[in-house]
């Protein structure tokens, strides 16, 4: 909250988001516009280092997105935590149980874990840690190569980032980062330094997780990252349908790249860095909002059935309209 703070503690905001399997853990608009609480009863505990002050929270987030063809509810919660300055320690929400459909870890018990550490930096500054996107799941086509790119970004513009696959021993975490998903994607191939994934589905109708940990070196000779997220979601493997091969786009007055190179250029005049392509929209604080996502289809006779989204807590989506042909 004070990247120069003065004192021996310092405060911080905590991010969590979750998605689950809906059938489970439902949520519907009316969820949504209440901010109702989805989840279980576990609690982000401190695991490793030193955890002195930390208070054990909720994990249980307000509904934010959901899918009724995904069968995915997903939810955030924004808080406080009052930490000791130039300490560090690894938190996590550790509980069960995956659920059957997995390639690597059906039924198993999951751990997130992340490094939360208020180490002044060289430059004087308390680390801001990086940020990873991504939808919770990912559909993909069985028996061909695909490549996938996380998206990740960092407030501290300096900042070297990298991904690595989660591991269950010798990790700065000091604890099982992944449980029951770990080698979740059996062959895939990792590129660390843009968080880009090689891989091939051969299973159809299963699900395979992949669990990360998105980390930010101060620079290119450090060794020990100064901070670490856990970002775990999943490919869906699927036989690939008939009657059209040209993917639906987005298109209008948001198209995706055309935002993301006005954007790039806000970031480079304040030296910060994002990877990927990304649109920014700008809105003051207690304004009231309304964007329209217009998307196209190749191919004829064809509809768009969803919008798999990601949202903040309090944005309310529309059902989807089809004003003209395609």
């Amino acid at each position: 909250m004070n990247s120069t703070p003065s004192g021996s503690t310092v405060q911080i905001q905590v991010r969590q988001r979750y998605s689950w399997n809906r059938a489970n853990v439902p949520c519907t608009d009316a969820t949504i516009a209440t901010q109702g609480l989805i989840g279980d009863s576990s609690l982000l505990r401190c695991y490793t280092g030193n955890c002195a002050l930390w208070v054990d929270d909720t994990t249980r987030t307000s509904c934010t997105d959901y899918s009724v063809d995904l069968v995915v509810s997903s939810g955030e919660r924004l808080y406080i935590q009052t930490l000791n300055l130039n300490t560090a320690r690894s938190v996590g929400y550790v509980s069960s149980a995956w659920f059957a459909d997995l390639v690597v870890g059906g039924n198993s018990a999951w751990n997130l874990i992340t490094r939360i550490d208020t180490t002044v930096r060289p430059d004087g500054f308390i680390n801001t840690s990086p940020v990873a996107t991504t939808l919770p799941v990912i559909y993909k086509a069985i028996n061909v190569q695909h490549v996938h790119v996380v998206q990740m970004s960092d407030f501290d513009g300096t900042d070297i980032l990298k991904c690595r696959w989660s591991t269950s021993t010798g990790n700065v975490n000091g604890y099982n980062e992944c449980s029951g998903v770990c080698n979740g994607v059996p062959g895939a191939q990792l590129f660390q330094n843009n968080c880009t994934l090689v891989f091939t589905l051969t299973q159809a109708n299963k699900y395979a997780a992949v669990a990360l940990q998105i980390e930010d070196y101060y620079n290119s000779a450090a060794t020990t990252p100064l901070s670490s997220v856990s970002l775990q979601f999943l490919f869906y493997g699927y036989t690939t349908p008939g009657g059209c091969s040209t993917s639906p786009k987005i298109i209008g007055a948001r198209p995706n790249r055309g935002n993301y190179q006005i954007f790039h250029k806000i970031l480079r005049k304040r030296n910060l860095s994002f990877s990927n392509d990304l649109a920014c929209i700008g809105v003051d604080v207690g304004q009231n909002i309304t964007e329209y996502v217009i998307a196209e289809v190749g191919c004829v006779g064809k509809t768009i059935q969803d919008f798999t989204t990601t949202t903040p807590v309090g944005m309310i989506k529309s059902t989807i309209q089809n004003p003209s042909t395609g």
